[in-house]
């Protein structure tokens, strides 16, 4: 038996302001986008480095205010390349913690996204 890494689903409401956040800002690539018609929600994939997160505008998908903890390394390139994007909803810190370097960030749908290095072991 073999387990894949997990895909976190978050929940969206507007399709300009999550590709807004993901593509522009986040610097994600649009993998996919799935409707079953026009007049229904959107579902897609996005990834960047690795790193794959599905979008959902279903209503059962996920619940809004969802958390994901994302290892990073080189976190300090991730700060630098967000901050020079003058992002104009988000200017995120650096914050030093116990056990390494937290970057955290919420979407505009009350997603927060928590970015970490691990310190190495002493």
């Amino acid at each position: 038996m073999t387990l894949s890494p997990a895909i976190p689903i978050l929940r969206i409401f507007s399709v300009d302001k999550a590709k807004e956040f993901y593509l522009d800002f986040l610097g994600f690539t649009l993998a996919w986008e799935h409707r079953f018609s026009e007049d229904l929600p959107l579902y897609m994939q996005v990834t960047r480095a690795g790193l794959t997160l599905h979008l959902s505008e279903h209503y059962g998908d996920s619940t809004p205010g969802a958390a994901i903890f994302i290892p990073v390394h080189d976190i300090d390139a991730l700060h630098r390349e967000l901050t020079a994007k003058n992002y104009r909803y988000a200017r995120p810190g650096l914050e030093v913690v116990d056990w390494g370097k937290e970057l955290n960030l919420t979407d505009p749908f009350g997603n927060r996204l928590r970015f970490c290095e691990q310190s190495p072991p002493a």
